[in-house]
């Protein structure tokens, strides 16, 4: 018999929702995931890379140009300069970076701070470890987080602090002010950070990116996560990286040479060229704003209150003066009857707690957004 390192763990409810979706024939706005092509262009140079016969394994740390595209890209961006040689490493998609990032570095007994909402592989992983989780709960509706909460959480035993921005179900994003905030408590307390950053270029109205890279102390400290396949549609890909100083890049590569050794190879080589184009990303932040502004226009005259989504493709919608039903049970009376799937956000909440309100991503196309409008109005 096996003795279960995760007892409590049951299927994630993405995969739950996107399953009562297709069950009940509903519009699927749940699962954090495109309905719309990546671009062509970047699908025919992965076709030329397999035709160039780059179809065997990759470098362990990424393609050399690949490694080399995205430092110039963080240097450009956060005025950091990573070495492409020995402090970044390509990774099969953003979740298994962090999972590495926390097998590198967390044992038994080490307290690791996240702040719930959280995204679901956070927790998992540090309890596998034998790690302590320790929750923040942010709170609507802005889910801001108290610097002095956190500092009243840290003890002799903390190793790490974990943070989201853009922030993944919320969409809410950290200032400056927060950074420096972090990057206080962390030197002090000779913490690390993991700054998991997949939503980096999906920022909306004016607002910037502030990335754990762009702090000297802070980034000294620092993992960096990010995604190529939130950053370019193609999430199915699973491409990611890590950014990280030489040392605890070094710890990275122990761990990540035995979980994948190296990943896809063509995609690599493709996306060392695609990324020569700044523009399909700078762009990004646009994009999803006029998609975020097209729902939430359509939305004005429904029953649910809405903060509009500071970054991210995923938009809250609270619906406290519609229905007192659970979260949970509201979603799946929204997918069985009125045939449209969303995400309930207690799950990411410390002690499960509800706030009545429900996630949904906005990265559809416009038919599919008019329609789930119509949809919601019916409240």
């Amino acid at each position: 018999m096996i003795n279960s390192k995760l007892p409590n763990i049951e299927t994630s409810i993405f995969a739950k929702m996107s399953k009562m979706a297709a069950d009940h024939n509903a519009l699927n706005l749940s699962q954090g995931f495109p309905n719309f092509p990546s671009d062509p262009a970047l699908n025919a140079l992965v076709d030329k890379a397999m035709r160039d016969g780059f179809n065997q394994y990759a470098p362990m740390p990424g393609d050399f140009e690949l490694r080399m595209e995205i430092s110039k890209k963080i240097e450009k961006l956060h005025d950091h300069f990573y070495n492409p040689e020995t402090e970044i490493t390509i990774t099969a998609g953003a979740t298994q970076a962090i999972f590495t990032i926390i097998a590198a570095t967390i044992s038994k007994g080490d307290e690791v701070i996240i702040f719930t909402p959280a995204y679901d592989c956070y927790a998992p992983t540090i309890e596998l470890f034998g790690g302590k989780i320790i929750p923040i709960q942010l709170k609507p509706p802005f889910y801001n987080p108290d610097w002095q909460e956190v500092a009243d959480k840290i003890s002799a035993k903390t190793k790490m602090i974990i943070i989201n921005s853009p922030h993944n179900p919320t969409g809410s994003i950290l200032s400056k002010d927060d950074m420096l905030q972090l990057q206080d408590l962390a030197e002090k307390n000779n913490l690390l950070v993991l700054s998991d950053e997949v939503y980096e270029h999906i920022i909306f109205d004016g607002n910037v990116h502030q990335s754990a890279s762009k702090l000297e102390a802070l980034a000294a400290r620092s993992f960096v996560t990010a995604s190529f396949g939130k950053t370019f549609h193609n999430t199915g890909w699973k491409m990611g990286y890590c950014a990280a100083p030489r040392n605890l890049m070094k710890e990275f590569q122990k761990v990540h040479q035995f979980v994948v050794f190296c990943v896809n190879h063509p995609v690599q080589k493709a996306l060392a060229t695609y990324l020569k184009n700044e523009s399909h990303y700078l762009k990004l932040g646009d994009f999803y704003q006029q998609k975020r502004d097209f729902f939430l226009n359509l939305m004005e005259d429904s029953k649910f209150k809405i903060i509009p989504s500071k970054g991210t493709y995923f938009q809250m919608l609270d619906f406290s003066e519609i229905s007192k039903e659970s979260d949970i049970a509201f979603a799946g009376r929204l997918t069985k009857e009125f045939k449209i799937a969303t995400i309930p956000t207690s799950v990411f909440n410390e002690g499960g707690k509800d706030f009545k309100q429900i996630r949904v991503c906005f990265a559809k196309t416009d038919e599919t957004l008019a329609e789930a409008a119509t949809i919601f109005r019916q409240f």
